[in-house]
């Protein structure tokens, strides 16, 4: 009888697998992102937004964002990072990304592609949702969600700018990380 039980617990465990085993058993969509209060993990998600995952991965292979600032954070909404300028109107020097829109809900850590009043002009700045957002649905690209540290987000200093604002300590490709 207790092999029925544990054939049983090893069979649920792998249909209901938590997203965060998930997101570890793919290192190359998985990111880590280190602030101030410690490492968030991020699954990304190719299958609703390849080009978008793609552009990421490279930037942060690159060590674009890595000490770039969160310049927009507003209280029960979001916070936004990935311009090197730190003024919310800069990207990288790549050029932009179409848009990749999808049914995926903009939830509580739910990772957003910024982007200009076209909705083909998102490029390296991205957001996390600190709370649901469904007037985004549809409107801005999905392509990530935290699935560990969700409360660093939440640590992160408020402000639009933020007088003295929370940075990108490291972000890192998981299956770069040593």
């Amino acid at each position: 009888m207790s092999r029925i039980f544990t054939a049983l617990a090893v069979l649920a465990s792998l249909i209901f697998m938590p997203a965060m085993a998930v997101a570890q058993q793919d290192p190359e969509n998985t990111l880590y992102l280190d602030l101030k209060d410690g490492r968030v993990v991020i699954e990304l998600r190719p299958d609703l937004a390849p080009n978008h995952v793609a552009r990421v991965k490279e930037l942060t292979r690159d060590g674009f964002y890595d000490g770039i600032v969160f310049h927009r954070v507003i209280d029960g909404f979001m916070a936004q990072t990935g311009d090197p300028t730190g003024t919310g109107r800069g990207g990288s020097d790549k050029p932009d990304v179409n848009a990749e829109f999808s049914s995926a809900p903009f939830e509580r850590g739910t990772l957003g592609m910024a982007r200009s009043s076209s909705p083909n002009s998102a490029n390296s700045q991205f957001f996390i949702m600190f709370a649901d957002g469904d007037w985004l649905n549809g409107q801005y690209t999905v392509f990530g969600k935290v699935v560990e540290g969700m409360d660093l987000v939440d640590n992160i200093t408020k402000g639009e700018p933020p007088a003295n604002p929370d940075k990108i300590i490291k972000m890192q490709v998981a299956a770069d990380a040593g």
